[in-house]
């Protein structure tokens, strides 16, 4: 078992490595000065099974590209088996048709990993489970699920919790947490004018008093999650905080996020901290190595994966 690290988020390949007690495969992921992307590696994969951890983050089309041609190039040295290990899975939300002449383009990224050589591929939360079926290989879709129930039993013990889905579409991944945590659940009714653009409607559920706790997959630019928040405080919520499992924080999100009425905003370290990230006053990640490390080694012992979550 081997273990290749890209760009996108080399202190988590790190901490993989770290807990598995296995060194990095000693590689160059460099680029030329035009920017293309060239990759060697430095020891023998030969007959290897090999473990390749990238997020496909921002820059999305960059960090895409270095997996597929790490891929292709181990794929090339005969490695016996390789997985991509993708923590965030880019393109995701781009999951079917929104509109007339339009693609789904995360069809279209499954098809570019597998041709490149993966012969299985290792996510965490996928945006729709759906895309799992877009893969013509095995697919491990993980869940931040366990780690957050057991954070917010630790950090708001005493305190009444209720679980709250930012939208109609994140239902079940909120029920899936309020029933862990024996709570209950509320639903924000949205509108959305256009793409990126957020406008709340009305909370579902009586939140006066509670502590409410929003569960989502993916915060991009915050708008849903403060509208959100928002919302939540003028129904009557004593406290809003929230859960999610992929911080993009695109454009000025950390500072919308910590001028909003957001207590904590706790993230998974899928994607790398920005430095904005690790500042702000109101977010927090919480390290997904140890479940990924352990994922990885069933994978390798070929043991079973989905009983991660029994």
């Amino acid at each position: 078992m081997k273990i290749v690290a890209c760009n996108s988020n080399r202190p988590l390949a790190q901490a993989v490595a770290d807990i598995l007690d296995l060194p990095l495969v000693n590689a160059s992921v460099r680029r030329f000065s035009d920017m293309e992307i060239f990759v060697e590696f430095h020891e023998n994969i030969r007959g290897e099974d090999v473990f390749v951890i990238q997020s496909t983050s921002f820059p999305a089309n960059d960090h895409l590209m270095e997996l597929l041609i790490t891929m292709d190039a181990l794929r090339r040295s005969s490695a016996r088996r390789i997985t991509a290990v993708v923590p965030y899975f880019g393109y995701a939300r781009q999951d079917r048709k929104t509109g007339p002449r339009t693609p789904i383009s995360a069809k279209l990224v499954a098809n570019l990993i597998t041709e490149s050589g993966a012969d299985r591929v290792l996510t965490m939360d996928l945006h729709a489970g759906q895309i799992q079926g877009f893969f013509d290989i095995p697919v491990d879709n993980l869940y931040a699920a366990p780690l957050f129930v057991r954070d917010i039993q630790d950090r708001y013990a005493g305190r009444d919790v209720m679980v709250v889905s930012p939208d109609v579409g994140g239902v079940v991944r909120a029920r899936a947490i309020a029933s862990r945590l024996h709570t209950d659940l509320a639903i924000i009714d949205k509108r959305r004018p256009q793409a990126g653009v957020s406008e709340v409607m009305n909370v579902i559920g009586d939140v006066r008093g509670r502590d409410c706790i929003l569960i989502d997959d993916i915060i991009d630019s915050g708008g849903t999650h403060c509208n959100a928040a928002e919302a939540l405080i003028k129904y009557g919520a004593r406290s809003v905080s929230a859960y999610v499992t992929h911080g993009v924080f695109s454009g000025g999100a950390v500072a919308r996020v910590g001028a909003a009425p957001i207590e904590m905003m706790t993230v998974t370290d899928s994607i790398a901290a920005t430095e904005a990230v690790r500042t702000a006053r109101n977010t927090r990640q919480l390290p997904i190595a140890p479940l990924l490390a352990e994922a990885m080694r069933r994978i390798s012992e070929e043991s079973s994966v989905s009983s991660l979550f029994d």
